[in-house]
């Protein structure tokens, strides 16, 4: 039951900071989409865990935080938010690099887990 409780606690409080981020067109109204390519690390002996793309619509919420893949691992994960505001204001097309998961754990080693990512941005055509 616990369990079930922390679940549902859990995504609320994803649901509302999803709210809080608001729309991608709010945000950024000169987004006219992005496509974010990552690739999910862990220290073993096969280090890529997961190759995920995500496409972002100005529909879509600007909440750019995805979580750590790695069971256990408290409070980590990987927030592209400050990777994609400069990426926008600078108007860069294309980014990449790595982020690593500041995720705690007495298990787990400070570096166990990273995303190398790639980010492409499409920007509204402007008007003349």
């Amino acid at each position: 039951m616990a369990h079930k409780q922390n679940y549902v606690e859990r995504m609320e409080l994803s649901k509302q900071r999803r709210l809080e981020a608001g729309l991608v067109s709010d945000r950024f109204p000169e987004v006219s989409g992005m496509v974010i390519h990552m690739t999910y690390y862990y220290k073993g002996v096969n280090p890529v865990q997961m190759v995920r793309v995500i496409n972002v619509f100005p529909t879509g919420y600007a909440y750019f935080n995805m979580d750590c893949l790695i069971k256990g691992c408290v409070n980590g994960g990987y927030d592209f938010t400050s990777v994609i505001t400069n990426m926008i204001k600078s108007r860069k097309k294309m980014g990449k690099g790595k982020l690593v998961c500041k995720g705690k754990n007495d298990d787990l080693t400070s570096d166990h887990a990273s995303i190398a990512y790639e980010i492409s941005i499409q920007y509204n055509k402007q008007s003349k």
